[in-house]
């Protein structure tokens, strides 16, 4: 081997050791952040007192039906009445107005009035029990069952459990002569579970009549998550400052109709059929982007060294990433806007060929995307002579991202280090939908987030069986709101 040539490889042995180097070098730094030492703090509260409440108010059946002829008022006004009487300290001090009839809007004035308020939310209403599944509840679903220190029942986590710590936060507070700074609201909607266009939206336009712009507002949405990510042990708090839009399309495939016996070479089920694979096929672009990166980013740096060689090196590992998460259900919701088929159409009749078929499909938009941009996308992929699509309504954007380096953001994390210790806190964004999408209308600034916490396998009960809380969860999420009303009515 000539000189020559033993210079080339060695200058390409040093530069392969310096491009390692680099990447070992980032992952290295690629630690979590220092942190100020935040004291916790012990605040006495009875867990058990919490938990009789929410078990009480699970046995109401505030259901939000989808047929408004199944809507059961009495079991609304039952539940509000039981509030009066449970809560007589909050309904002493607040001003209570009622919105869409059953929606509730508390006004706990404040000191100051040159400050802007702020809003605590939730919701009362919960999804029905899906027909044929009330066995497999170990405790019925409406009877509030408290067994072995668990609340069991329809709304032990959406959302009756964070409405139950907010008004038992409330009223904590109020004993200990607690006056906030700030205006704070208390909105809890009665219809979230089917839009909320008659509850929050209400209170909404109340709001903007008065002249009202909440500094910011925090409803449900993520919550402490144990578990989640992979090698990372301390709990993850991801305060969610953005949600996604909707849009449904119909994609129509039509061809002509007839009897079976004599079907032709191409039917509407079939191209219909092939329309929707295409479309599986061509996903939406996404990728670890803006506050999807920003998760991640975050939550990396407590993740073992394997972890943070490939998250600190994203100018290499980008589309490994963007891959492999793509395959994993929550990954990919965090990644793009997602497609969904739900329902599908066709024949009449056993022995027709339909001359149509369609199929119904659910987007959750990024808020890197657009209504538009969606439709756009789906036609270029599925649209042709015989296959047309058709918009449902006008769709819903994706919420704007609010400020995670803003004073209510920071006096949420401040609360749930207070309460929790030293967790992982960061700016999420919510997969699904909430209320914030008409609070966020008077907020400069909206959050979503219970601080409670939940794993893989509480997350699994959420619209489905055997949905429960701890009664200790639930207590500290008390404590963990009575932090946040005292440093939000502040800062």
């Amino acid at each position: 081997m000539d000189k020559t040539t033993k210079k080339i490889l060695l200058g390409v042995a040093m530069v392969f050791s310096l491009f390692i180097a680099s990447i070992l070098l980032r992952a290295a730094l690629h630690e979590p952040p220092s942190l100020e030492v935040i004291p916790e703090i012990e605040i006495e509260f009875d867990d058990n007192v919490a938990a009789r409440h929410l078990s009480e108010a699970v046995r109401f059946k505030t259901v939000s039906h989808q047929n408004e002829a199944d809507f059961m008022p009495e079991e609304f006004y039952g539940f509000i009445d039981w509030l009066k009487h449970t809560y007589p300290e909050v309904h002493e001090v607040m001003e209570l107005e009622l919105f869409g009839d059953y929606s509730l809007l508390y006004t706990w004035m404040g000191s100051d009035p040159t400050l802007k308020p702020i809003m605590l939310t939730g919701h009362y209403d919960v999804v029905p029990v899906s027909p044929g599944t009330e066995n497999q509840w170990q405790h019925p679903p409406f009877d509030g069952a408290i067994v072995d220190g668990i609340v069991w029942g329809r709304g032990a986590q959406d959302d009756k459990s964070a409405v139950i710590a907010q008004l038992e936060a409330a009223t904590s507070l109020l004993r200990s002569g607690f006056t906030p700074e700030r205006t704070i609201y208390l909105s809890f909607g009665h219809d979230e579970e089917v839009g909320g266009n008659n509850g929050a939206a209400s209170v909404v336009r109340h709001l903007q009549s008065q002249g009202v712009e909440l500094e910011w507002s925090l409803d449900e949405g993520s919550f402490l998550l144990d578990g989640m990510f992979p090698g990372v042990d301390p709990l993850v708090a991801a305060i969610n400052v953005a949600e996604k839009g909707s849009v449904t399309l119909e994609i129509v495939a039509k061809a002509s109709g007839g009897h079976s016996s004599m079907p032709s070479t191409e039917t509407a089920v079939g191209r219909l059929a092939a329309a929707i694979t295409k479309l599986e096929e061509n996903p939406i672009p996404g990728g670890l982007t803006g506050l999807s990166h920003k998760v991640f980013d975050t939550v990396s740096r407590y993740m073992p060294f394997g972890y943070r060689i490939v998250f600190a090196n994203m100018w290499i590992f980008r589309g490994v990433i963007d891959d492999e998460m793509s395959k994993i259900n929550l990954g990919n919701a965090l990644l793009r806007t997602t497609i969904a088929p739900t329902m599908l159409s066709a024949s009449v009749k056993t022995n027709v060929l339909p001359p149509e078929a369609i199929a119904t499909i659910n987007f959750r938009i990024h808020p890197r995307d657009t209504v538009e941009s969606v439709v756009m996308h789906v036609k270029s992929v599925v649209e042709n002579d015989h296959v047309e699509v058709r918009m449902q309504g006008s769709g819903r954007p994706a919420s704007a991202v609010s400020d995670w380096n803003s004073s209510g953001f920071e006096a949420i994390k401040l609360a749930i280090r207070q309460i929790y210790g030293e967790v992982v806190i960061t700016p999420g964004l919510m997969i699904a939908g909430s209320d914030s999408r008409h609070y966020s209308k008077v907020a400069v600034n909206s959050f979503r987030f219970n601080p409670m916490v939940q794993t893989r396998d509480d997350l699994a009960s959420f619209h489905g069986t055997n949905e429960k809380i701890g009664t200790e969860n639930l207590g500290r999420g008390v404590r963990s709101y009575m932090q946040i009303i005292r440093n939000g009515s502040t800062q």
